[in-house]
């Protein structure tokens, strides 16, 4: 027969996974190149694809998109974001675990100024230095995710390994650094004061909290089983009373307080007073009107976003479909142009992260009356080439009008207009 303690939900090591999932996407988006920013280019990178502003399609669907779905799981989720994702809890409850296993388990890091209360049996150097190298090095590791969001992960390789390398800034040591210190700082001594008092990202999400939204709902009906039990609010890191979650409050819907009171009651084979919840915070409903009432409500919410959503996911779709792999602009060579200058720099700019090719051909003017430094350029990966383009002093007096085109192997094409006025006069 199963007993009732493998059929409760374990939030616990759900939400481990979780986390340890986050902090790998975390690192494996940017690596990927499915975001990041090219400082080089001063790009946003999307899809390993260079985007400017002039890419306003890819970048607006993008917006829309992440904007939407946020909106849509703090409406519905509410604040399950900071317990299952978030990368200052994530950290926080680490170091509140390594702290635990060699201090102590009174061993709480407070701002309010109650000093930790270290075990006696752990008060030595060797278990204070073997937390504060445990923070030191977490602290070195978290501070290299931000990197990756700059550089691609051989720079950043390059960077670990003190290589060096034309594309790491030469203040990055110091940057790093920084990094590290505020980290190190955080995990030893912030930790979740932050959550409780500092964090305006939870006021962002609170903004789109209701009645219906994900909470956790205390059994009143069965109030008498915990008149002398305070396990649910021993467990929980944020120090508040679980049984008394209202709209507006601190709790990050992590779930340690349920699989806590599950655990309690499971030794008596029945099911804590503790749950997660959809729906309005009444008492003594009937389950089938509960869940269509909710269904309801979640519809009406989500309805509104989803369409908001599609627009940005149409938007994406259509910036991928008329993105441009390359760009060409051209322009007078000298910074003051004159009638008198007779030569055009030519810009080509790859924005894939792959070397191209492109073909330069002029179309209006005859052969002999110009001249490119040259025709087939090999660009490299995310770089640009400036091509000169000398036009002949013989081009009769007026206005001429012509075409510079460029092409590559895999069917791009441009083209550049280009107006120019020749005061060369017959017989001159």
């Amino acid at each position: 027969m199963t007993s009732l303690s493998t059929t409760m939900p374990n939030y616990h090591w759900k939400r481990r996974t979780a986390q340890a999932l986050s902090v790998l996407l975390a690192i494996l988006v940017p690596a990927t190149g499915l975001f990041r920013i090219d400082p080089g280019a001063g790009a946003l990178v999307i899809l390993d694809r260079q985007v400017w502003f002039a890419d306003f399609f890819l970048i607006a669907g993008l917006w829309i998109m992440l904007l939407s779905a946020l909106v849509m799981l703090y409406s519905i989720a509410g604040t399950v974001f900071c317990g299952w994702v978030c990368p200052q809890n994530i950290m926080a409850e680490w170091a509140n675990h390594m702290t635990h296993k060699l201090l102590g388990k009174r061993a709480e890091v407070s701002l309010e100024g109650d000093a930790p209360i270290v075990a006696p049996t752990k008060n030595k150097a060797l278990n204070w230095t073997l937390l504060a190298l445990a923070f030191l090095g977490a602290s070195l590791f978290f501070g290299l995710i931000p990197l990756f969001y700059f550089y691609p992960p051989a720079t950043v390789w390059s960077f670990v390994t003190w290589r060096a390398d034309p594309r790491l800034a030469g203040s990055l040591h110091w940057i790093y650094a920084v990094f590290v210190l505020i980290i190190f700082i955080d995990i030893a001594v912030i930790r979740h004061f932050w959550c409780r008092f500092a964090c305006v990202y939870r006021v962002w999400q609170h903004s789109f909290r209701t009645r219906q939204t994900l909470h956790v709902r205390y059994d009143t009906t069965r109030s008498a089983e915990c008149e002398k039990c305070n396990y649910c609010v021993t467990s929980c890191f944020i120090d508040i009373d679980p049984r008394k979650t209202d709209i507006y409050d601190s709790c990050i819907n992590c779930g340690e307080c349920i699989d806590a009171c599950n655990r309690l009651h499971a030794k008596k084979q029945e099911p804590g007073l503790l749950r997660f919840e959809l729906g309005e915070r009444k008492e003594k409903r009937e389950a089938r009107i509960n869940f269509r009432n909710n269904a309801v409500s979640l519809t009406s919410r989500s309805s509104w976003m989803a369409v908001i959503a599609a627009l940005g996911l149409s938007l994406f779709a259509w910036g991928l479909l008329s993105w441009e792999p390359l760009h060409m602009s051209a322009y007078r060579a000298e910074s003051q142009a004159s009638r008198a200058n007779l030569d055009y720099r030519i810009e080509l700019v790859n924005k894939r992260y792959r070397p191209d090719t492109v073909d330069l051909s002029i179309q209006g003017l005859n052969t002999a009356d110009y001249k490119l430094s040259e025709s087939h350029v090999e660009l490299p990966p995310a770089g640009r080439i400036s091509i000169i383009l000398s036009l002949s002093d013989r081009l009769p007096h007026g206005l001429h009008s012509f075409n510079i085109q460029a092409m590559s192997p895999d069917g791009w094409h441009s083209q550049f207009p280009i107006q120019h006025f020749s005061e060369q006069r017959q017989g001159q």
